[in-house]
């Protein structure tokens, strides 16, 4: 358990320090994602994005557990 921790704890280190580069490749600006900008305020969820990033991850760590 905490093996899998560390690595999943590892992963989001790494898709955090890469994301101003990922996000040049148009992850986060993905047509879904929603954007509302006002005069005072701005608002942002990246709704595509996240599901994207959650079918990516589940992926993952499938076919981690089934090597396992």
């Amino acid at each position: 358990m905490a093996r899998s921790l560390i690595l999943v704890g590892s992963l989001l280190l790494v898709g955090g320090l890469l994301w101003p580069w990922l996000s040049r490749l148009g992850l986060g600006h993905l047509p879904g994602d929603i954007s509302i900008r006002g005069r005072r305020f701005s608002f942002y969820f990246p709704i595509t994005t996240s599901i994207l990033a959650s079918l990516v991850l589940s992926l993952l760590l499938w076919l981690l557990n089934r090597r396992g």
